[in-house]
C-alpha cells in the first residue's frame, strides 16, 4: 500500500490491491503478536490492509544480519557509557513536500541529505525515481528503475543514490513487539552514529498514536528519522516531517505540523506498525 500525506480509504484500498503480491515469502504479512498487548488501531489495520505478503532478497537478509549485529554492539556501548549529551543527529536538511502526495519524494531527499549534506534536490526527480503516484509512494510491491530492484522502492532509491549505504527494509507487525521496539532503538543509534537517517513509513489510524500535529484521522506518511536522545538510550528520537511548512491550501491540517519534532521511539515504532522503516 502506498503512503502519502493523506488519502481516503477507498483510494488506499484500490492502490493497495494493485501492489499486492503472491510471491513466495520469507517475510509474512504483518500480524499482531499474541504475547503483546494489541496496539491501538491494530484491529483497523488488520481489517483493511490488502498489501499482502512481502519478501526480502537473499542479499537483503545478509545485509540485515550484518547490520543487526553491528547495531547491537553499538547500542550496548551507548547504554554502558550512559552519555549525557542530549540529542545526536545525522542532520537531514528539511524540505516541505510540494504536493499532498509527495511525502515519499521529500523523505527521500531529506534522508539522502543527512549523509551527503546536499540540500535543495528536486522532489520531482525523486518522485519519478520512486514511481510515486497521486496515491503516494509504495512501501512494497513496486520495482523502480535501478539495477536489481527488490520491490522496496525507498530502500532501492536510497541505495541507488548513496552507493554503499546498505539500506534495508524492516517490516513491522500491526502490533510491534518489545523486540521490535528494542531493535528500532538499536537501528536509529546505528544509523545516526554512521551519519545516516532512517526513512519511516507511518500508518496513523483513528484512535491510535499520531505524529506531532497530525489530526486523528487515517494518514499514510513518510518521514525522515535523523537522530536520538543519548540520555535515554534512544528512548526518544528526532524526525523531520515533510508536511511541516506546507500551505494549508495543499494540506488543510499542515499548519499545526512542525518541520522537526521529538517523539517516543516506542510510539513511533507503533505508528509504523503494519508498514515499517528503511534503515
Amino acid at each position: 500500500m502506498p503512503a502519502s500525506a493523506f488519502f481516503p480509504r477507498t483510494a488506499a484500498l484500490t492502490a493497495a490491491t494493485l501492489l499486492a503480491t503472491t510471491a513466495a515469502t520469507t517475510v509474512v504479512a504483518p500480524t499482531a503478536h499474541a504475547a503483546e498487548p494489541v496496539a491501538p488501531g491494530a484491529a483497523h489495520k488488520a481489517a483493511y490492509d490488502t498489501l499482502g505478503p512481502q519478501r526480502l532478497t537473499p542479499a537483503q537478509r545478509r545485509t540485515t544480519a550484518a547490520k543487526q549485529a553491528e547495531a547491537a554492539r553499538r547500542y550496548e556501548g551507548l547504554r554502558t557509557r550512559g552519555a549525557l549529551a542530549g540529542y545526536k543527529v545525522s542532520g537531514g536538511l528539511h524540505q516541505s513536500q510540494k504536493t499532498s502526495y509527495w511525502c515519499g519524494p521529500a523523505t527521500l531527499v531529506i534522508t539522502q541529505s543527512a549523509h551527503d549534506e546536499v540540500g535543495g534536490r528536486s522532489q520531482q526527480d525523486a518522485a519519478t525515481l520512486l514511481r510515486t503516484t497521486t496515491n503516494g509512494t509504495a512501501w512494497y510491491g513496486i520495482n523502480i528503475n535501478v539495477p536489481n530492484p527488490t520491490g522496496y522502492p525507498m530502500a532501492d532509491a536510497l541505495n541507488h543514490r548513496l552507493p554503499g549505504a546498505g539500506y534495508v527494509p524492516k517490516a513491522l507487525p500491526y502490533t510491534p513487539t518489545a523486540t521490535d521496539k528494542a531493535n528500532f532503538k538499536k537501528h536509529i543509534t546505528h544509523n545516526t552514529d554512521n551519519d545516516y537517517a532512517i526513512a519511516g513509513n507511518a500508518w496513523e489510524v483513528p484512535g491510535g498514536p499520531h505524529l506531532v500535529g497530525h489530526p486523528n484521522i487515517e494518514i499514510f506518511h513518510w518521514v525522515s528519522i535523523d537522530g536520538y536522545n543519548t540520555d535515554t538510550a534512544a528512548g526518544q528520537v528526532n524526525y523531520l516531517d515533510p508536511v511541516g511548512g506546507v500551505s494549508t491550501s495543499v494540506i488543510s491540517w499542515a499548519g499545526s505540523v512542525p518541520k522537526s519534532a521529538h517523539i517516543s521511539s516506542d510510539t513511533l515504532t507503533t505508528i509504523m506498525g503494519g508498514r515499517g522503516y528503511v534503515w
